[in-house]
């Protein structure tokens, strides 16, 4: 009697250590519902861009935010501001170059959970130069997707580069035109593996 009082406890303590810990997942960036933006001062207004390639994965466990891990890439060549001489002229050597560097890439190092944002910071590479930035998380929710019934998460983080930080803005009339900060604004769908 005592034994399985005894075996009993350790099972249910066992159920309430797992349940508590929650468990990683791994979620794919779902290119067709998530969006890499960005804006840049033009003169007296500001002009908006995008970014149509890009792919990444991101691990993220609920009950461990400081946990969460990300990595990401994006085609410089997919870039979209809509107007396809300006595209021209920004993949070209006068902004990204991006036939010697074709892709802007992010890695995490770290996550720090700050009230109800996660702060992750990584290594943050784009023509040639890597600096290590800090990006605030938020997460938008996590849920199942209706007909696949595989785990689905979504983030946004909104953040502010400096051209001159990474060498894009050789271009002779860029400070006459342009200003030197870009306001960034990425929102991700993500989705995990489906059940088997």
């Amino acid at each position: 009697m005592f034994r399985a009082v005894r075996l009993l406890g350790v099972g249910l303590l066992s159920i309430l250590v797992l349940a508590g810990s929650g468990v990683a997942e791994t979620y794919k960036i779902d290119k067709g519902h998530s969006g890499v933006g960005f804006s840049i001062r033009h003169l007296v207004s500001r002009t908006p861009g995008k970014f149509n390639d890009f792919e990444g994965v991101i691990v993220y466990d609920p009950a461990h935010p400081e946990k969460t891990s990300a990595e990401a890439t994006i085609q410089v060549g997919s870039i979209d501001t809509g107007n396809e001489r300006r595209d021209g002229h920004l993949k070209g050597d006068d902004f990204f170059d991006a036939e010697k560097y074709p892709t802007i890439t992010f890695k995490s190092t770290s996550a720090k959970k700050e009230g109800d944002t996660i702060l992750l910071t990584g290594d943050f590479t784009m023509h040639g130069t890597t600096k290590s930035v800090t990006l605030p998380v938020t997460v938008l929710g996590v849920g199942t997707h209706p007909r696949n019934k595989a785990p689905m998460a979504g983030f946004e983080t909104e953040t502010v580069l400096k051209c001159s930080d990474y060498g894009v803005n050789s271009w002779a009339n860029f400070a006459n035109i342009l200003g030197d900060e870009v306001k960034v604004t990425i929102t991700l769908e993500t989705v995990g593996p489906k059940p088997e």
